[in-house]
């Protein structure tokens, strides 16, 4: 059995996103290289064995939201898309995450949570980032990032 969730979003940002972050919100969607420093999310350590046979852990980014190809559990492909308005960007995203990545998209959605534009809040207080589903299930859930972090399955 897999530990695979579809993720979808369709959010509109504000447009006071600098240059920078929106290279970087590219990258993180497959859409362009990957920037020089990482602003956004910082660390994506991963451990792995070196010649000795020692662990170690490495620093290995990866693009978040940027498969671009056929989906393997959820059906359907998976796309990442970033368009700019008159005022603002359009982002629309379906990718398919495990439970490991949930820390380092958590922290990529808290960010775009924060430059979404007012209609994407909710009565509480908490931003609407998109809806997930475990692959096997047919129903969608809503996905917020409330009090700084994102209300992930449990």
């Amino acid at each position: 059995m897999a530990d695979m969730y579809e993720f979808s979003m369709a959010m509109d940002l504000r447009d006071d996103i600098s240059e920078e972050e929106i290279a970087e919100l590219r990258w993180h969607l497959g859409l362009g290289p990957q920037p020089v420093r990482l602003t956004v999310v910082r660390e994506f350590p991963v451990v792995m064995e070196d010649d000795q046979g020692e662990l170690v852990t490495e620093d290995v980014p990866v693009p978040l939201l940027g498969c671009h190809d056929t989906a393997l559990k959820v059906g359907g492909a998976l796309t990442s898309v970033l368009l700019r308005r008159k005022v603002g960007w359009a982002l629309t995203a379906r990718q398919e995450i495990h439970p490991d990545d949930f820390d380092r998209v958590g922290e990529l959605l808290t960010w775009l949570a924060a430059k979404a534009c007012g209609h994407h809040e909710r009565f509480d207080g908490s931003v609407r980032v998109g809806w997930f589903r475990f692959y096997e299930e047919e129903q969608l859930h809503p996905l917020a990032v409330r009090d700084g972090g994102v209300e992930w399955p449990s």
